[in-house]
């Protein structure tokens, strides 16, 4: 036999005693609703208070929510920064990496353009100036010390003509092509330059050594005129090189000679400039005057 369709639940205290509860909590709800209206009706500012209350009451429900979302939100952050901690400082380290190399670009195009200025400075000054080329080679290793400049006869380029930069002597020119020339540095063990101190005008001879270094020997017989820090600079006496092009510093000065190092690095040079041979001027007397 099929049940009825309106089986009543008054079997199981527990399923009245449900729908009992149910009842009385939506009966003093809508008892409450009424009543807060009324009230909003009849007392608008005891409505307030009571608003007031409420907000007092829920203020610290909302703040302890709102801490657990924030704390939620922080926790959240932090396990993504840690595993995204080696992506952001490989990103940041690469862009440090381009920061830096145009730094050192910004850097070197400052340094050569100030030494561009100075050699086209130079240029106005240098009244035997030939032309200005650049070194593409050098031997820096092997016991002859030749470089190679980009022009040649085509450019005016002759034998025994002197070649400097902006910090000093470079050699002179050894032998020419059409549109290449060798250079004998001043460091090469077949150069010899007619020289004096800069700080007392003392005539000396500077000879390459090979190796990259020169050696000073001092014209006047005795004493030691040598000064480690002396610079040598170029006397006109001979012809070929004009003076006063500075040549060479003292590193080590032993009696009548010394060891010096040379100001223009022909290994650290771009460009260099030809100069006329030096013509000493002769005096009335028919000696020769730098």
């Amino acid at each position: 036999m099929a049940p009825p369709r309106n089986r009543r639940p008054g079997f199981s205290r527990r399923i009245q005693f449900g729908l009992f509860i149910g009842y009385v909590i939506a009966i003093v709800g809508t008892v409450l609703a009424l009543g807060v209206a009324l009230v909003s009706r009849l007392d608008p500012q005891g409505f307030g208070l009571l608003r007031s209350a409420a907000i007092d009451v829920s203020a610290p429900v909302s703040a302890a929510g709102r801490s657990v979302v924030s704390g939620a939100g922080s926790i959240r952050d932090g396990i993504g920064g840690y595993f995204f901690a080696a992506s952001r400082n490989k990103t940041l380290t690469a862009e440090l990496d381009v920061a830096r190399r145009k730094l050192i670009e910004a850097r070197a195009v400052k340094l050569e353009n100030r030494r561009l200025r100075r050699m086209l400075h130079l240029h106005d000054l240098e009244p035997g100036f030939i032309t200005t080329a650049r070194l593409i080679g050098s031997t820096a290793s092997s016991t002859r010390r030749l470089a190679t400049m980009a022009a040649g006869s085509h450019q005016g380029i002759r034998p025994g003509q002197p070649v400097r930069a902006v910090d000093g002597l470079v050699g002179r020119v050894f032998e020419t092509g059409a549109f290449a020339s060798r250079i004998l540095l001043l460091t090469d063990g077949e150069s010899t330059v007619p020289v004096k101190l800069l700080r007392n005008g003392t005539p000396a001879l500077v000879r390459g050594r090979g190796d990259g270094m020169l050696t000073v020997h001092a014209l006047l017989p005795g004493g030691a005129p040598f000064r480690k820090g002396d610079v040598v600079i170029t006397s006109g006496t001979g012809g070929i090189y004009p003076p006063d092009i500075p040549v060479a510093i003292i590193t080590y000065p032993t009696g009548d000679r010394a060891t010096a190092w040379p100001l223009a690095n022909p290994g650290a040079l771009d460009f260099a400039i030809v100069l006329s041979p030096y013509e000493p001027k002769l005096s009335s007397r028919g000696a020769a005057t730098p």
